[in-house]
């Protein structure tokens, strides 16, 4: 019994140290996702899809809040949100009868979100805040090689990154 509890207290230290806390937290709402302008799956389902977009979402803007201070909130309603690029059947782009459908990315179909968000800090005092934020990156195919090419969420993830850097330069910790 004593070895099988050490051997799970070491599993769950060695999760736990794989996972890096924001210093701010952060609360993500997604209002009305079946709404939301294009996150459309290609091979799995369309709710599937849509939580394990938001999810990798959701843990990258975490990751930028980490560069918030300590006890700040960030609490963010996304209510629209448009992958870069768009789904087709996949007989429409010349890969056969295969019956599955294929993102397409072309420089048109930029990616797009809408948002409001507060930043409080320790004692609930909004330092910043917005209604209704309208990012897209009409350029977002010109630094191709953002992140990971293989991170089917680059041009989203980059997108928000230069809205985090452009709305919190003040707070943004200097590494």
């Amino acid at each position: 019994m004593k070895k099988l509890s050490l051997t799970l207290f070491a599993m769950v230290a060695t999760t736990a140290s794989c996972f890096s806390y924001a210093k701010a937290d952060v609360d993500i709402t997604w209002e009305n996702p079946k709404e939301f302008r294009d996150v459309k799956p290609t091979l799995q389902s369309r709710t599937k899809f849509r939580e394990q977009t938001f999810s990798h979402l959701e843990e990258y803007i975490n990751e930028l809040a980490e560069d918030l201070p300590d006890g700040q909130k960030l609490a963010i309603t996304v209510t629209d949100l448009d992958l870069a690029g768009e789904v087709w059947p996949s007989t429409f782009v010349g890969m056969g009868s295969g019956g599955g459908e294929v993102r397409v990315v072309k420089q048109l179909d930029i990616p797009r979100m809408t948002f409001s968000y507060t930043l409080t800090d320790t004692n609930g005092v909004v330092l910043h805040s917005a209604e209704e934020v309208k990012l897209k990156d009409m350029t977002f195919m010109d630094n191709a090689n953002f992140l990971s090419r293989s991170d089917s969420l680059r041009y989203e993830k980059k997108m928000i990154k230069e809205w985090f850097k452009d709305e919190f330069p003040d707070l943004i910790a200097k590494k």
